[in-house]
């Protein structure tokens, strides 16, 4: 009899240990996910209209902290590299003078006008790029 109670003992042990392990597998999973969402909302706010504004970048940077200690480093490279954009975008949209402004000097119409050329196409050939990075952390295969 000892035997059989030593066994299931074990058997149901192992069960929990199991259950437990899927069960942080999924919450690692629910968590990258979330960050991947954040990373679309934030790529598709930038798209929209080409005006990130400054708090919708710290924040996007907030929601987005986790991510050093969910993934490889090539995904916090790339969030870095949104928010650096972003920043760029919203200084470039700031220096830009239309003709009814006044220009201050040494400014350089061209300039800020390829800036922002530059930053929004790259903006609009994120979400394909975003996708592919995610993929092997979101890859339920």
């Amino acid at each position: 009899m000892a035997p059989v109670i030593g066994l299931t003992t074990l058997y149901i042990a192992w069960q929990q240990w199991k259950g437990n392990e899927r069960k942080a597998v999924l919450d690692r999973y629910e968590r990258r996910l979330r960050i991947y969402q954040q990373v679309v909302a934030m790529l598709r706010l930038v798209c929209s209209r080409f005006k990130p504004e400054m708090d919708e970048i710290f924040a996007f940077s907030g929601e987005t902290a986790e991510a050093d200690f969910l993934f490889g480093s090539e995904i916090p490279e790339y969030l870095k590299e949104i928010y650096t954009r972003s920043v760029d975008l919203n200084t470039a949209n700031f220096e830009y003078r239309d003709i009814m402004q006044p220009v201050p000097a040494g400014y350089d119409h061209n300039d800020v006008v390829n800036r922002m050329t530059a930053l929004k196409r790259w903006f609009v050939a994120q979400l394909p790029v975003a996708k592919e990075k995610f993929k092997k952390y979101l890859d339920i295969n």
